[in-house]
């Protein structure tokens, strides 16, 4: 695990274009650390695991920093649009850098807007509904979006969002050809609300990365009908993407890093990634991972 996270810190950090100087010893003031999805979702939950190892490393506090709403747009663009001194930090994620550029027709901001500092975690999809929903496989959820058009809804934290897309290629996947048109979509701010969607019976299923909602799981609130790896995940009694036969499923995993705005301080961005290459080996912070299904 620790391989796969130093190289993702390194290879997502290979290139920055600092051209500020930075005036004082950095930081000399707290660091904003956006968040650009809600409370309780993936990129929420693996922010804060990383906020303890992460800030022994710094003399003033990380203050982490909510911004949610449209896909994490507003979170991703705030950072952008920021002052390049390095005290506006965003946990730049698949959906704001992935997913928003490739499927959305407007984007506020683009990947060159950003310095990029590394990747720290990466996790699978699972797909989940409520225990008593009656389905379990999600085979026999696409079986009832075909018998039932618009009737079985899924929920998502937006518009365009990774989860949105997931649920998309997963019901795809199993023969329903216009997911969007023969089923709901009920788009919300965050995994965590798009998860809490299902446990109130609003939306029948969540497609979303496992750290979202895997203490539903545990406490067997949510039921996970598959997991899009090609191996089990811990704390995830569901078929995966080989058991299923499907291998496209594969291809559907999140991941998180740091990111600020163009023309950080090169000093700023080598401390930024020499302190989250020693947080991401922290035993506290992989243990943590781990039990959220951390993908390694």
């Amino acid at each position: 695990m620790k391989q796969v996270l130093n190289a993702a810190v390194v290879g997502l950090g290979l290139a920055f274009g600092g051209q500020a100087v930075l005036a004082d010893k950095y930081p000399s003031r707290p660091v904003n650390m956006v968040i650009p999805y809600g409370p309780g979702g993936a990129t929420d939950v693996s922010a804060r695991n990383l906020a303890a190892p992460l800030g022994k490393q710094f003399n003033q506090p990380l203050l982490m920093v909510n911004r949610a709403g449209a896909g994490g747009v507003p979170g991703a663009l705030s950072v952008a649009q920021a002052k390049p001194d390095g005290y506006n930090i965003l946990f730049a994620r698949v959906g704001t850098h992935s997913v928003n550029p490739a499927f959305k027709e407007s984007v506020p901001y683009k990947l060159a807007d950003f310095d990029y500092i590394g990747v720290y975690e990466i996790n699978p999809v699972a797909c989940v509904v409520r225990p008593d929903s009656g389905f379990n496989n999600i085979q026999q959820v696409a079986d009832a979006v075909k018998k039932n058009p618009g009737k079985i809804t899924f929920s998502s934290s937006g518009v365009g969002s990774m989860p949105m897309l997931a649920s998309i290629l997963v019901l795809n996947e199993f023969g329903i050809e216009e997911p969007t048109k023969q089923a709901t979509h009920i788009p919300m701010k965050s995994d965590g609300e798009g998860a809490t969607a299902v446990l109130n019976g609003t939306a029948t299923m969540f497609c979303g990365n496992t750290s979202g909602f895997a203490g539903f799981v545990k406490n067997k609130q949510l039921k996970a009908l598959l997991v899009t790896t090609a191996e089990p995940v811990v704390g995830f009694d569901a078929p995966n993407a080989t058991d299923l036969k499907k291998p496209n499923l594969t291809k559907l995993v999140g991941w998180t890093g740091l990111a600020g705005p163009k023309g950080m301080p090169k000093e700023a961005v080598a401390m930024w990634r020499d302190a989250l290459g020693k947080a991401v080996q922290d035993p506290g912070f992989v243990k943590q991972m781990e039990s959220i299904g951390f993908c390694h």
